[in-house]
């Protein structure tokens, strides 16, 4: 299977190192990939993050989640960040929709090494719902770096104490792929049986009555 990521553009992406390391890439995704990817992108009425593996993703939806968590690509990850993701679990979870509950200021929690975002929106031209990477965790304004969310474009950065990050409330269609490499399969297994409780309450009762 010919790759669908372009990673000659992700090892020749500059590593930001202020106020944490990240990096932002827009069409990460190849080009002539792009159009099966995002018709096999799974069905996703609510707000929330879903487990993969707990979706009806398509073929070429599923042939990106296995080159993700391929050999090349964690080889590429560890050049880029620095580190040894040997033996280091992935967690790969999907977004279709959010509401007035996302994109609170956080830094992500301390069993995530590396942490991925993968969007899948066509256009993108509201000032909400785009991801800042912020100097603090008190003034979401104080930013780096501000992401679009538009199709194929990839950010990702190393977890650590200063890693904040939000966006403006959006309420909408806003779909996303999150990869992250976490401490241990205990953490993978807690993390997933989390998600899933709360994708199902969300399924069951939509999103006025389930927060999670």
């Amino acid at each position: 299977m010919t790759s669908m990521l372009d990673l000659d553009k992700f090892s020749a992406t500059k590593l930001n190192s202020d106020p944490f390391e990240f990096m932002v890439l827009p069409n990460f995704l190849k080009a002539d990939a792009l159009v099966n990817i995002s018709r096999d992108f799974p069905a996703i009425k609510q707000a929330g993050s879903f487990p993969a593996d707990k979706l009806n993703c398509g073929p070429a939806f599923l042939e990106l989640l296995r080159q993700l968590e391929g050999d090349e690509f964690r080889h590429a990850v560890e050049q880029k960040f620095k580190l040894d993701l040997t033996g280091r679990p992935t967690m790969i979870t999907v977004r279709g929709h959010t509401d007035d509950t996302d994109g609170r200021i956080h830094t992500d929690s301390k069993t995530k090494i590396i942490t991925m975002l993968i969007y899948f929106n066509e256009t993108w031209h509201e000032s909400a719902g785009r991801l800042r990477l912020l100097r603090s965790g008190e003034d979401l304004d104080d930013f780096v770096a501000e992401v679009e969310p538009s199709i194929g474009t990839l950010l990702a950065f190393k977890r650590s104490d200063n890693s904040w990050h939000g966006h403006k409330p959006y309420i909408g269609e806003r779909k996303a792929l999150q990869l992250n490499w976490v401490l241990d399969e205990q953490v993978k297994r807690r993390e997933q049986k989390r998600h899933g409780v709360s994708a199902f309450f969300k399924k069951l009762f939509g999103n006025k009555e389930y927060k999670g």
